[in-house]
């Protein structure tokens, strides 16, 4: 697989000339340093793309057979070497998500635990990981402190949290936070209320707007409409963003 030089941006380092030798470039760019920004999890995880393909700029018809046959051969072994790079970047990229996310649960982990220590509650920490993000819940004792009317503790704590999380690790966090089975419950509830308004719409043929949800009851309701058939949306600006369900 062939190499090329990388190209260095100008938006990140606007004091280097494109024009000059890509060397002089990498050293320039070696000295100022990376930008100060905070980058996503997927972002960091993601693999370089690999290259498509190549072109030769030669015109059909100008390479008599052998070259041709060569050349294609070439593709051949280069397509080949590409799935095996790409085979073995799989696991790789799985291992370092997994790492990463037991990282962030276990910073999670002490911040809770410190905070449960300050507010003279008892808790149990656990941890576990669902698609590509962590999960953390405190289970056990007297925790309705912790999720307030309507959740709105928890979510407050859960942003604590992920603070936590991108101070310590320069990685910014999508864990999501639990307490009690509070979301556990709250899913259930959410997606019988979307399956509802579903209904709703498809019967009345009129769209059905429900009350202001956060941003994660707004995911649930809207999966379970898309479950059912149906289209939704979000209108509205914080805290009063809401769902509308459209008819078919």
């Amino acid at each position: 697989m062939s190499t090329q030089d990388p190209e260095v941006d100008a938006s990140v380092y606007p004091d280097v000339d494109p024009d000059v030798d890509p060397g002089e470039n990498a050293d320039l760019a070696g000295a100022v340093g990376e930008p100060d920004s905070v980058l996503e999890p997927e972002a960091v995880l993601e693999p370089e793309a690999s290259v498509a393909g190549h072109d030769t700029g030669d015109e059909p018809g100008e390479q008599d057979d052998g070259a041709e046959h060569d050349d294609a051969e070439d593709d051949s072994e280069q397509d080949d070497s590409e799935q095996d790079d790409s085979a073995a970047v799989a696991p790789a990229r799985r291992a370092g998500l997994a790492a990463q996310l037991e990282r962030e649960g276990d910073v999670a982990a002490d911040y809770l635990e410190g905070l449960l220590d300050i507010a003279d509650l008892d808790g149990d920490i656990d941890m576990d990981v669902e698609g590509d993000r962590a999960l953390v819940s405190i289970v056990g004792g007297d925790l309705g402190m912790l999720v307030g009317r309507d959740g709105q503790v928890l979510d407050a704590l859960q942003e604590l949290t992920r603070l936590a999380v991108l101070r310590e690790t320069g990685v910014r966090s999508r864990l999501m936070l639990d307490v009690d089975g509070y979301r556990a419950r709250r899913r259930e509830e959410l997606t019988d209320r979307g399956r509802a308004a579903a209904e709703e719409a498809r019967r009345t043929r009129a769209p059905v707007r429900l009350a202001p949800m956060s941003a994660f009851e707004r995911k649930v309701v809207h999966d379970a409409v898309a479950a059912a058939g149906l289209t939704s949306e979000s209108e509205g600006e914080e805290p009063n963003r809401f769902v509308v369900v459209l008819p078919a």
